[in-house]
């Protein structure tokens, strides 16, 4: 079944939005009466297509439901492991999203896409939407890779990306919650099988460094995607009177929480920052939640983010499918 309006087995698709590819809307035409094989056989027609499958009326709300429905999609559910944002375990395999400030924006990204290893498949389910704002806007990585400029993108996938992270001190994760362990040689046996460069600083903290991609190939679509985290974990990332201040404290610009750097060590761009995230605003979409929706994604060909929200919102996470570069 291909982009627009169609229907399989009792269940209908269709655009969200008239001028957007993404996402598409999948609904029950009975609420209540949908099979998982039904759903399953569209996911499997359409996903790698669009990118982008949002699921209204299926009857899921909470915790349980919503882990049973990614189960039922037949690979098990993934640990949240070398993250780098907050976020609490709720069920086997399903995670609150990240738990940033409400006034807070978390820009467009690929799941873990500032690693060597990241999920296939990202579900996001709705428990609760809060009163305003609080979407989760989408991009499709393709058209982000197409959108830029082909000399910024060569000279970002011939010098690869280095993304240091320094732990702790109450300025980032701990080390601890970042490798869901309290042992130290569980961390650095983490690091050495991950490819992760790893130093014990003179105060017990820990810093990393590790060498990634910049863009990748799909490996079902074939698809050269925008596929890394350096305009999230660059300095200029952060608001200027915040980054002023850490660089005040920290003794060298290495002891920040997080930066990022082209491969060779050498510093990124400003300009090719702007137009990074240039790019990324002109290719979002945005939607609001309904209680209950599920946004199933292909975590490779769809960046996704956080708007600013108010008043209570519950969304919730799960990931499956291990890939790497």
């Amino acid at each position: 079944m291909g982009r627009g309006v169609g229907q399989i087995n009792g269940l209908s698709m269709q655009a969200l939005l008239p001028d957007r590819n993404l996402p598409l809307l999948v609904t029950p035409d009975q609420p209540g009466a949908w099979q998982v094989e039904a759903l399953q056989a569209l996911v499997d027609a359409s996903l790698h297509e669009s990118g982008a499958l949002l699921l209204r009326g299926f009857d899921v709300l909470g915790e349980q439901a919503f882990q049973a429905l990614v189960r039922s999609f037949g690979h098990p559910l993934l640990n949240y492991e070398f993250g780098s944002t907050p976020r609490k375990a709720i069920e086997q395999g399903v995670y609150t999203s990240t738990e940033y400030p409400a006034h807070q924006v978390i820009p467009l990204h690929n799941e873990q896409s500032y690693t060597l290893q990241w999920p296939m498949k990202i579900w996001f389910h709705c428990v609760q939407p809060s009163v305003e704002g609080g979407e989760t806007p989408i991009a499709d990585s393709r058209q982000i890779f197409r959108q830029l400029d082909p000399a910024l993108r060569q000279r970002f996938e011939d010098k690869r990306l280095m993304y240091v992270r320094n732990y702790g001190n109450g300025l980032d994760l701990p080390w601890e919650q970042a490798f869901n362990t309290e042992d130290r040689a569980v961390a650095e046996a983490y690091c050495r099988a991950n490819q992760i460069e790893f130093q014990w600083k003179d105060d017990g903290e820990l810093r990393t460094r590790q060498v990634c991609q910049a863009t990748a190939r799909h490996p079902v679509t074939q698809d050269r995607v925008w596929f890394n985290q350096a305009h999230l974990f660059h300095v200029s990332n952060l608001p200027p009177a915040v980054r002023e201040s850490l660089l005040d404290v920290v003794d060298d610009p290495l002891d920040l929480p997080r930066n990022v750097y082209y491969g060779d060590g050498s510093e990124l761009e400003d300009s090719a920052l702007t137009e990074i995230r240039g790019v990324l605003e002109q290719c979002t979409v945005r939607f609001p939640w309904q209680q209950g929706d599920v946004l199933m994604l292909d975590n490779m060909l769809v960046a996704h983010g956080r708007a600013s929200f108010k008043g209570p919102r519950q969304v919730i996470v799960a990931m499956a499918e291990p890939a790497q570069e």
